[in-house]
């Protein structure tokens, strides 16, 4: 049990973050292209300091393993969920490399549309996987303080792909207008009678 219990705080210190970073990023994006280095510190600051400051901070509410103890069903979907964000996170690193996957591109106005592998599937993979990961960490603990900060994540994490949606379209046009039209956000199928891009 107590490498669940690593697994679960590793995922959710790494996963939970990543939100706060874009949406630093992503506000200010043409203030932050002619401070490119400033706003990759910033921004790791804020969300890797100060996010997983704040969950290390309140972890025993978040994560009381004395109270919750997962059935062996749970521990199985807590985990294949978990594997889900593991192998997306792999994967796109592997089809965008590392540089991209922390806003090179968007921080220096460069890069072109990927449209392949996940890509050709979904818009924001990445995105799919951390929500798959940390929904995989609230099946594993179970506490209700988690399922709540974790709505609020959803949330955040929303947002981010709102603005990274906005960055996007600015830069690339009608090329990501096109795409996004082809190409659903999050699920690789489009609810029936949705024909606009959703997100």
């Amino acid at each position: 049990m107590k490498a669940l219990h690593w697994l679960a705080g590793i995922i959710v210190g790494f996963e939970m973050p990543v939100p706060i970073y874009w949406l630093v990023l992503h506000g200010p994006i043409a203030f932050w292209r002619r401070h490119v280095r400033a706003g990759y510190w910033i921004a790791i600051i804020l969300a890797w300091g100060g996010g997983d400051w704040l969950l290390y901070h309140f972890r025993r509410g978040l994560f009381d393993w004395r109270r919750s103890s997962p059935s062996p069903w749970m521990i199985a979907a807590g985990l294949a969920l978990i594997a889900i964000d593991v192998v997306t996170l792999t994967v796109v690193e592997m089809e965008l490399g590392a540089r991209r996957l922390v806003g090179q591109a968007e921080l220096t106005d460069s890069g072109e549309l990927t449209t392949r592998g996940l890509y050709r599937h979904i818009r924001h993979p990445r995105y799919l996987g951390m929500m798959a990961g940390v929904l995989g960490v609230c099946v594993l603990a179970g506490t209700q303080p988690l399922w709540i900060v974790s709505a609020f994540w959803g949330t955040a994490a929303i947002a981010a792909i709102r603005l990274e949606e906005r960055e996007l379209r600015s830069r690339f046009g009608s090329a990501y207008a096109d795409y996004a039209l082809r190409v659903p956000a999050l699920l690789p199928f489009r609810l029936r009678g949705a024909s606009r891009p959703q997100i």
